[in-house]
């Protein structure tokens, strides 16, 4: 396969639930290399029963990835074609394989991409938010605190922010992005590619309260898409959005002095003034 005595390394993307989303050059490659690098080898293997493919494999994630470089290294030199795939999607996107193409990079080692699924593409090209400019973060941090510090550190951001989520986080997610965002709409991608795929749309506490009424609504690996903050002084900032994404921070139950930090955090501004509009909100002035 490889031109040159050294191998190559295969970045190889896998179905991340449709296995007809495999490209044909991506299942020739795992038919002819000399041996799989595999996040999971018993989940990869089922791939490969799929496709009536026994390749070699061994198992590289983000707990041994650093100890296999050399010998991985080693087995290129020898002029060995190795295939990189993680569980689902495209390698190094939220799943390991940095480490080992950084240093096989380094070492003058030929890397080749064999594209293919990916769950943030695939769900950012389906939800209808802007896609010129996107923000991804991968996953948010597991712990409330610095969860919603990370947030609050994005809300001025004016791209398209895109997280994953687990079905286990899902909920308390969507809670901290009402705290910290707002009312900006939110598209959660659920299930890509399977029987079961949705998308919700919604700001992120109506998608809340559809979760609550419909538990199923929480199964599977998520992405989530939020619309990014509107450019500082156009009408986005206008006097009348700037109230009705006031008046929705109220009715979702923010206290006034909480409001008022949110509203500084997405519209830009001072607190004090925030604090004194929705205090003329709720008094119905």
């Amino acid at each position: 396969m490889s031109d040159t005595l050294a191998g190559s390394l295969y970045v190889v993307a896998t179905p991340i639930g449709n296995l007809d989303d495999l490209s044909p050059r991506a299942a020739r490659v795992l038919g002819e290399v000399a041996v799989i690098a595999a996040e999971d080898t018993r989940h990869s293997g089922r791939l490969l029963r799929h496709l009536g493919l026994s390749r070699p494999m061994l198992s590289l994630h983000e707990h041994n990835e650093a100890a296999r470089v050399d010998a991985l290294d080693a087995r290129l030199v020898a002029g060995d074609d190795i295939a990189l795939v993680s569980d689902a999607g495209t390698p190094l996107i939220s799943d390991p394989g940095f480490v080992l193409v950084r240093e096989l990079r380094a070492r003058g080692r030929r890397i080749v991409p064999v594209p293919g699924p990916c769950a943030l593409v695939a769900a950012l090209s389906a939800a209808g938010l802007p896609t010129d400019r996107f923000l991804f973060q991968g996953f948010l941090p597991a712990k409330g605190g610095a969860r919603r510090g990370r947030l609050e550190a994005l809300a001025a951001r004016e791209e398209t922010l895109v997280f994953y989520e687990s079905p286990h986080r899902i909920r308390d997610t969507l809670a901290d992005l009402t705290t910290t965002l707002g009312a900006r709409r939110v598209v959660l991608a659920r299930e890509l590619t399977k029987a079961f795929e949705t998308f919700l749309d919604g700001s992120a506490a109506e998608l809340l309260a559809r979760m609550d009424a419909d538990p199923d609504q929480a199964r599977g690996e998520f992405v989530v898409m939020v619309a990014g903050a509107g450019p500082r002084g156009d009408d986005d900032a206008s006097t009348v959005e700037a109230d009705a994404l006031l008046s929705a921070l109220l009715v979702e139950g923010l206290g006034v002095k909480q409001a008022a930090a949110v509203a500084a955090r997405v519209l830009g501004g001072a607190k004090k003034t925030w604090y004194g509009r929705l205090q003329a909100l709720k008094d119905g002035h």
